[in-house]
């Protein structure tokens, strides 16, 4: 059978322009990557917060916060579903059906042992939250790892090939199944179900996905694992790193699942969810781009460090309006989108949108460093959030929700800073030409910020929809009119980002 991936007839991937990242056509084919990736996942985000938002509204707080509970037990597990064996394949430069049959086995065996070891560990998680409805949602959730081999593997390979339009259709289409999945079972009333449900659907779509675009049923599993040394020791560096993001992002729930009630950990959890929309959603998705990117021009470091920059530049261009504008206009959204049993969530967002630009900006260095051969280095960073995180998240619980929010500017600003350092000589690149990447964004988000500030003060007796639209209005004027004011040659990169010539269109098809 002819193995599902590109190249010459002995069934490897490479040649001269993928393997070296030389020539247009890769840098087109890294264009349109990124517009159909972030395009894509723009779309699907915007059918997930629409379904999302009105289970919200039908959904009790207390739902969320049993969700959160068995996420910790989920969270935890899922480090060792070999994603990273998977990965591995994206940075090689040259790989076979025998590697990929490799990588294959071992995601099948992991998923099946995280299985059975949650159905294990899922009493033990019901007592010690003393809620035994997490049990029974734990059991339910062991049917997920069943999906994720395909995932992992069908991902893997596409991203190899940067076939990011195919990643595309699928991702849409499980989104627009999992927005049909969530709003059908809250409006029949299945409460917290529904969201075990509307994940579900999408790990399962997108599992099917991925079979049906790389031709899975063709690739037989190799369980002689002899020759896959590089593969493990990368897969069991990424686990090492995943590690260290659970206990970085986990941990507050883990801490104050043990002191808060379902009711007020809810409230935290959908707080956070709020403003972590733009890291957890869209960068990862960004960052898929970046490391296969990367990872075709290793050899290249002037390259490689020209484009990180460049990637940083561009992402703050559209995260820091977002955080600014999120934290400005907290009260009106939520009550807006969320309803009025939701408003104590208004007053822990502004300080999260504090930390969440410290996020987008750290997560953005893991891609360059891996690409490079460096992924001990995203462990040592990842273990140092793990440590500053945990301590914040010990000292804020003793002032409950707030504390928390406050824990996470704390320990985020301490990562930032550790992860800048450590990363920089790897990469190349300078404190100032950082500086100078992030500062258009900030810069002219701070102004619209203060614009928008100064306008809600002047219509605080408009209806709360009504302000909430102008807010949002006049928000992006200011920011764009600053723009185009103080950065005009980065408003054309953008526009000439998102003019894909021909040749990129036909790369990308």
């Amino acid at each position: 059978m002819a193995e599902p991936l590109p190249g010459g007839a002995d069934g490897k991937t490479g040649g001269s322009d993928s393997a070296t990242g030389g020539g247009t056509g890769f840098a087109e084919k890294v264009k349109a990557g990124v517009i159909w990736r972030s395009g894509s996942q723009l779309i699907g985000q915007l059918i997930a917060w629409t379904s999302t938002f009105l289970v919200i509204r039908m959904l009790d707080p207390s739902d969320y916060g049993l969700l959160a509970m068995t996420g910790v037990i989920l969270t935890f597990l899922d480090l060792f579903n070999g994603w990273g064996f998977a990965s591995a394949l994206v940075r090689e430069d040259r790989t076979d059906k025998h590697r990929i049959g490799q990588a294959y086995a071992m995601l099948l065996m992991m998923n099946g042992g995280l299985a059975a070891l949650q159905i294990a560990l899922a009493p033990l998680a019901a007592d010690y939250f003393n809620q035994p409805m997490v049990a029974h949602l734990l059991y339910v959730q062991a049917l997920f790892y069943i999906a994720n081999p395909f995932n992992s593997l069908g991902h893997a390979l596409l991203v190899r090939r940067l076939e990011f339009k195919r990643h595309a259709r699928i991702n849409l289409t499980a989104a627009v199944l999992s927005a049909f999945t969530a709003l059908g079972c809250a409006l029949a009333g299945a409460g917290v179900w529904t969201l075990v449900a509307a994940p579900g659907m999408l790990w399962f779509a997108r599992a099917a996905g991925y079979i049906h675009a790389t031709r899975l049923w063709e690739i037989r599993p190799r369980f002689a694992l002899k020759g896959a040394g590089t593969m493990l020791r990368y897969g069991v560096a990424m686990i090492a790193v995943q590690a260290c993001w659970f206990v970085q992002s986990q941990a507050d729930v883990f801490i104050a699942g043990g002191v808060l009630d379902a009711h007020t950990l809810g409230i935290y959890t959908t707080a956070l969810f709020l403003t972590q929309i733009l890291a957890s959603k869209f960068v990862p998705a960004l960052n898929e781009v970046a490391f296969a990117a990367y990872s075709r021009i290793q050899g290249q470091q002037d390259m490689i460090a020209s484009s990180f920059l460049k990637s940083i530049r561009l992402i703050m261009l559209v995260s820091m309006p977002f955080y600014f504008g999120l934290a400005t206009t907290a009260g009106p959204l939520v009550e807006t989108f969320l309803g009025e049993k939701w408003l104590d969530t208004a007053a822990l967002v502004p300080i999260l949108c504090g930390a969440m630009p410290l996020l987008t900006l750290q997560i953005l260095f893991a891609p360059a460093t891996n690409a490079l051969g460096r992924p001990g280095l995203a462990v040592r960073t990842g273990l140092a959030g793990a440590i500053f995180m945990t301590i914040a998240f010990a000292i804020g619980i003793n002032w409950g929700t707030e504390g928390l929010a406050w824990a996470w500017l704390a320990g985020m600003a301490g990562l930032l800073a550790v992860t800048v350092e450590l990363s920089r000589p790897i990469i190349g690149v300078t404190r100032a030409q950082l500086f100078l990447a992030v500062a258009p964004g900030l810069g002219a988000a701070a102004a619209m910020a203060g614009v928008v500030v100064g306008v809600d003060w002047l219509i605080a007796d408009l209806g709360t929809a009504k302000r909430l639209a102008l807010l949002v209005a006049v928000g992006a004027a200011a920011y764009f009119a600053c723009l185009f004011a103080f950065a005009r040659p980065i408003v054309n990169e953008v526009l000439g980002l998102l003019r894909p010539n021909r040749d990129a269109a036909t790369a990308a098809a």
